[in-house]
Order: C-alpha cells, then structure tokens, then sequence
C-alpha cells in the first residue's frame, strides 16, 4: 500500500506561483510513475503532468506547458509540482497519483494510489 498526501495548495493571485508537494509512505516509490490530475468543479479529473520513477522522463498537458514543472526526490519519498504564471483557469483542486502501468499513463485509470487533493484557487 501506497499513501500520499498533497500540501502546498492555497489562494494565489494571477500571476503568481505555488509549490505542490505530494509526500509517499508506506512503501517506497521505486518503480512507480507519479503524476499530478486536477478536478475543477463540474469537470472531470484531468491529467497535468507525469513524471517516470528515474525522473529523466517528464510530460505536462499542453495547457501548462512552460508554466508548471513535476520533480520528485526518491530520497524523500516526494513529488513536486511548482506552478508559475498561475491562471484562473488553473483553479481546482489537485491530485497527486502513482501507478506502475504502462498504457494509458495519462488516464486516471493508470494509478493505483490516490492524495486526498489539495485546493488551488486563482484569483483574477
């Protein structure tokens, strides 16, 4: 078992950036790939950004591209997602996920492990 839990969320103006941190116990994220989804109200969960369990491997959704950026440090047992240039429209709430598949890396239905979600608001 795998639990993971999302901090870093908050209120920020346009413009403005946060760091998402999203820390793993339980077992050890060697061999998982992590990846960020977020859920804006009325909208399905989307895909945001993944990231392989070496960390050489990263893709980010076209929408963030240039603005976010997925790291993780093994040693800590941690995924990061630092947001930049934040929109409005970047308003949700933000999930952190991790999954050994290898089709359909940017589907919910790749990951087996699931944060609680941490709220993202941007103010216009």
């Amino acid at each position: 078992q795998v639990q993971l839990v999302e901090s870093g969320g908050g209120l920020v103006q346009a413009g403005g950036s946060l760091r998402l941190s999203c820390a793993a116990s339980g077992r050890t994220l060697s061999n998982y790939r992590m990846a960020w989804f977020r859920q804006a109200p009325g909208k399905e969960r989307e895909f945001v950004a993944r990231i392989t369990w070496s960390g050489v491997t990263t893709y980010l959704t076209d929408s963030v591209k240039g603005r976010l950026t997925i790291s993780r440090d093994n040693a800590k047992n941690t995924v990061y997602l630092q947001m930049n240039s934040l929109k409005p429209e970047d308003t949700a709430v933000y999930y952190c996920a991790a999954g050994t598949a290898r089709v359909g890396v940017d589907t919910t239905q790749a990951y087996d492990y699931w944060g609680q979600g941490t709220q993202v608001t941007v103010s216009s």
